[in-house]
């Protein structure tokens, strides 16, 4: 590393980074700046998730095993629970998981699809209470190859989507914008959740 930048502690206890000066570097010849984000990588590398398929490690076994406010749980059922998506891509991204530590949408039972419908319909319906967001995307990444970050434990993706969310920032520097931290979107939510009737 180079420069004088301060150094800053880091995420989880790790050593402290030090900034990079960008001094002596080649100028970028596009016009952007370039805003790092370094504790991302935890995430991109893969550091926190299951390394062996199983649910020893799995991080959607381990949450219904904690208090909803450390878990991120929104609601549980008897079937599936929905939790707040822990990188999520706009406030209010949640997973509905089924308990079960199973991989593949055909291998879930008639209760399970059931109730990953229904747990689906009712996050909507929540986050519209909450935000009002005039969209969503649904959808679940099956297998690795499909887009799956943990491809080893079913989940579907219900995302809020607003008018200009896909700004520059998750394009250029791979950053975004969230204004309410989990804790805040979790009580929401939950609050909301199975209030509409």
């Amino acid at each position: 590393m180079t420069g004088g930048a301060p150094q800053e502690a880091s995420p989880g206890g790790a050593p402290p980074v030090q900034a990079e000066s960008p001094e002596g570097f080649p100028r970028q010849t596009d016009g952007f700046d370039r805003l790092w984000t370094p504790h991302r990588m935890v995430y991109v590398a893969g550091d926190q998730k299951p390394t062996d398929g199983g649910a020893v490690d799995c991080p959607f076994c381990a949450a219904p095993g904690r208090t909803d406010e450390e878990g991120l749980i929104v609601a549980r059922g008897e079937h599936v629970y929905a939790v707040l998506n822990l990188y999520p891509y706009n406030p209010g991204h949640l997973l509905v998981c089924p308990y079960r530590h199973v991989a593949d949408y055909t291998d879930l039972t008639a209760d399970e699809t059931r109730e990953l419908a229904e747990f689906t319909q009712e996050a909507m319906r929540a986050i519209r209470r909450v935000s009002s967001p005039p969209g969503f995307n649904l959808g679940m990444n099956q297998g690795a190859a499909g887009g799956a970050g943990i491809a080893a434990h079913l989940h579907q993706h219900v995302v809020p989507r607003f008018a200009g969310d896909a700004n520059f920032l998750p394009i250029v520097a791979q950053t975004k914008a969230l204004p309410q931290v989990h804790d805040q979107v979790r009580a929401l939510v939950a609050a909301e959740w199975g209030a509409g009737g």
